[in-house]
């Protein structure tokens, strides 16, 4: 089964993308500075004049869809596909009725249940969810002023077709933007596909350069950290690579 189907990470994610802070780091310690990661995804690294009133913009892999309603909080619209029915089924609940209860597991099976709400000032009319596959994109999306992968590459079978399809998404003088861990796992892309990280091979950002260059320029790059909670005493702390590209 798809573990991106399953309860255990619908409410995983359904948490780090909406929880307050308070709901979700359990102490007064703690890496405070990794959470909110969706949302910064968007802050930091997205240029806003192009997302104001009228412009579009694509959340690829939009998980349960944090990121995509803060693509819209200027005024443009934004669309967020993802893979996994459960999540995008979530992330519609979250934009039409404001808010879901979650399962927040404490530890084994002991569980609170926990309210997460739409992001306020977003108008959720802006904002539309569906599934899709990111390698097999419909050929009717027509192009975005910005799109962003958000910890998307390497949980593709096979990255650089989505890569691919990124010169026609993106119009010129719009920006891709590309978070990840670079996390290559085997059972999510065999390792002929990696961008990078083989022994013998090269980095991820020199991959994305090569699946890019023709059709973008690299504006900048940096660190964004994040942290995924599984229960109230296990945290996963990870640091993606943000990379900013320009349409040519």
């Amino acid at each position: 089964m798809n573990i991106y189907e399953t309860d255990k990470l619908l409410s995983e994610y359904l948490l780090f993308h909406y929880a307050r802070a308070e709901d979700y780091l359990s102490y007064g310690f703690g890496p405070a500075d990794a959470l909110e990661y969706p949302r910064r995804c968007v802050d930091g690294w997205v240029d806003w004049s192009l997302l104001g009133t009228g412009g579009r913009a694509l959340d690829l892999g939009c998980a349960v869809g944090r990121s995509t309603f803060e693509l819209a909080r200027r005024g443009a619209s934004a669309l967020g596909i993802d893979y996994s029915r459960r999540f995008v089924d979530a992330a519609e609940q979250v934009r039409a009725g404001g808010a879901v209860t979650v399962r927040r597991f404490e530890e084994g099976d002991r569980f609170t249940e926990v309210r997460v709400e739409r992001p306020q000032g977003v108008d959720p009319g802006l904002v539309r969810f569906e599934a899709g596959d990111a390698m097999e994109l419909r050929a009717d999306l027509g192009v975005f002023d910005v799109v962003l992968m958000a910890n998307l590459i390497d949980r593709l079978s096979d990255p650089r077709r989505c890569l691919d399809r990124m010169g026609g998404l993106v119009r010129a003088g719009g920006q891709l933007v590309v978070t990840s861990p670079y996390t290559w796992l085997e059972e999510f892309t065999p390792r002929a596909h990696w961008l990078g990280g083989t022994a013998d091979g090269q980095s991820t950002l020199e991959g994305l350069r090569a699946a890019l260059e023709s059709a973008f320029e690299l504006e900048k790059s940096g660190d964004v950290p994040f942290l995924i909670r599984e229960h109230a005493r296990k945290y996963q702390w990870s640091v993606a690579q943000a990379t900013v590209w320009r349409r040519r």
